[in-house]
């Protein structure tokens, strides 16, 4: 919508509408007369891509409501309709505000517009999402929730039938299907209770949660390890949906010496002790590492509020705590996997891992020493849900060992096609019972393969570019570096620049310029000369640009100076 009359037209027709939702008329009659208040909620929509929706909650166009909901769900129902198929959709909810109504208003457009649904009875993660949707052979799925983002923040992600996030073809039908439909009155719906009696609902039944921790314990690479290692673990859910699914596995493992941080453990969309509950983020683990502490754990594990991303901290010989990155423990799950599977014979032909193009080089320098093939690929974890699904339509599936982007999230097995934390859970719990039971540790590993390696540093920086304005910002900063190219960085010279978006990578030293051979994607890449690496990539989900760092170093102090003065070069381009 554009131009004052549109978006104030378009409030006011919200303002006397008769909203079933109690909360938005109160905001609407606040905002009377405050234009820039007014702009903000009417003057765009929240956008639906293949990441699905995701914004404050609140009244509005450009807010996360029940009508917002309906209507994205009556343009993946037009598409479901095209699809054939069971003509199904599964749906699961975190701990997020009004997740719960978000779903069922979801359920109700589909079940009024024929389309039948399977909805979990309680909230469940992410990974459940993807593997119910598999599980009832779905045309699609809906989890309802804004991942990591902050407490005012929800939104809705959208599945394919292979339990991978959308694809951009089926996501752009889907956005056009939204277009044709009137955001307050355009959804067919109808009550929930009806919906079940006429059998159009049905909720996930417990065949399927079992199946899923069957799968999700099948991943296990020493079995039975855990049962005599005697490992000591504090876990937060974060006030999630992880609680049920990871300490049901873990006790399923033989790990039952396991402190929950009380204040964090039962489901609170408000996350009153962390404001943003992210693993990646110190303060979101800081109770957990005090409670840590007193008792002396080995380990502790945060997962986040749709428990498809997981934190660790583990114990130093002096009896403190180190956060690990989502490279370091990457890394780490990789060389374990690669290890264990040789040593027990469980190592497939021909195997593949996958990584995001951000993530560490590290990995691949690993891969290779395991003789396993090391595919990089895009941010977003469905392109490594689609080497995945490459692997199993040529029958060749079990080759897939293991994947993991940066930003904490990983995947061992293929039966889900999404980040579990879950699976990385019990993972990371074995590889420290296993390093615990020979006398070594988390700690003493990654030093090992840093010592045989080099001592890579991988740090990401962000850029926030809040309200209306921000994309346009980040917009003019990609075009602004595409037009005028770094030469150097911190005195180092550029050798090659990868543009994802232009799909190439250019030398600057031959001028050879060839294909990256991956989609399009809004990513930037330099290869400096040394061997360090700076990326510059928007963000799919929050107004930042984010900027990823790869040093090496004889020593971490020197790789971080590195980073340092990497990071003061870049900054004055990003202003």
């Amino acid at each position: 919508m554009g131009g004052i009359f549109m978006y104030t037209n378009e409030y006011d027709r919200w303002l006397h509408y008769e909203l079933d939702d109690k909360d938005l008329k109160p905001e609407l009659l606040s905002i009377q007369g405050d234009d820039e208040a007014i702009k903000d909620r009417f003057a765009v929509s929240l956008k639906f891509g293949t990441a699905g929706l995701r914004g404050v909650i609140g009244a509005g166009t450009n807010r996360m409501n029940v009508y917002v909901v309906r209507q994205a769900t009556q343009g993946l129902a037009n598409w479901v309709k095209t699809q054939g198929g069971t003509q199904t959709v599964a749906i699961s909810y975190d701990s997020r505000i009004k997740s719960d109504v978000f779903a069922k208003a979801a359920a109700e457009v589909l079940a009024a517009n024929g389309v039948k649904v399977r909805i979990y009875p309680q909230l469940m993660p992410v990974p459940a999402l993807s593997f119910a949707t598999r599980y009832y052979n779905c045309n699609a799925g809906i989890m309802v929730t804004a991942s990591h983002n902050p407490a005012k923040y929800n939104g809705y992600k959208a599945y394919g039938p292979d339990g991978c996030q959308m694809t951009d073809e089926a996501a752009d039908v889907v956005y056009a299907e939204i277009q044709k439909t009137d955001v307050l009155d355009g959804a067919k719906t109808m009550p929930f209770q009806e919906g079940l009696d006429a059998g159009l609902i049905q909720y996930v039944e417990e065949d399927c949660y079992e199946a899923l921790y069957q799968a999700i314990e099948s991943r296990s690479v020493r079995p039975g390890l855990c049962k005599t290692a005697g490992l000591k673990l504090v876990y937060s859910p974060l006030n999630g949906s992880g609680l049920v699914p990871v300490t049901r596995v873990l006790a399923d493992i033989g790990i039952t010496d396991i402190e929950i941080v009380p204040e964090q453990k039962d489901p609170d969309g408000n996350f009153p002790t962390c404001p943003y509950p992210n693993p990646e983020i110190y303060e979101a683990l800081r109770l957990g590492l005090e409670l840590a502490k007193k008792n002396g754990a080995d380990l502790m594990l945060a997962t986040d509020p749709d428990a498809d991303r997981v934190g660790i901290a583990v114990r130093c010989k002096d009896g403190s705590y180190q956060l690990l990155s989502g490279n370091e423990v990457g890394v780490l799950l990789l060389d374990y996997i690669c290890t264990a599977r040789l040593e027990q014979g469980t190592m497939p032909q021909n195997p593949v891992c996958a990584k995001s193009i951000v993530s560490t080089p590290l990995a691949d320098v690993v891969a290779a020493e395991y003789g396993v093939e090391c595919r990089n690929v895009l941010t977003g974890f469905k392109w490594i849900g689609d080497q995945i699904a490459q692997l199993e339509a040529a029958g060749e599936v079990e080759r897939f060992i293991f994947g993991f982007e940066e930003s904490y999230g990983y995947l061992a097995g293929s039966y889900v096609r999404d980040k579990d934390a879950v699976v990385a859970s019990m993972l990371i719990c074995e590889m420290a019972a296993y390093y615990r039971s020979k006398g070594s540790s988390i700690k003493e590993e990654l030093e090992r393969i840093y010592s045989k390696h080099g001592r890579y540093l991988n740090e990401v920086d962000s850029y926030e570019f809040p309200g209306l304005s921000g994309m346009d910002k980040m917009n003019d900063i990609m075009d602004s570096l595409r037009k005028n190219p770094p030469k150097e960085f911190a005195g180092l010279a550029v050798e090659t620049v990868a543009d994802y978006q232009a799909q190439t990578i250019s030398n600057l030293k031959t001028g050879e310029v060839c294909s990256t051979g991956l989609p399009k994607s809004n990513v930037l890449i330099y290869k400096l000369e040394g061997g360090s690496a700076v990326v510059v990539r928007p963000s799919g989900t929050e107004p930042k640009i984010k900027t990823y760092f790869t040093t090496k170093g004889k020593d971490l102090q020197e790789a971080q100076q590195q980073k340092d003065k990497l990071a003061a070069a870049l900054q004055p381009m990003l202003a």
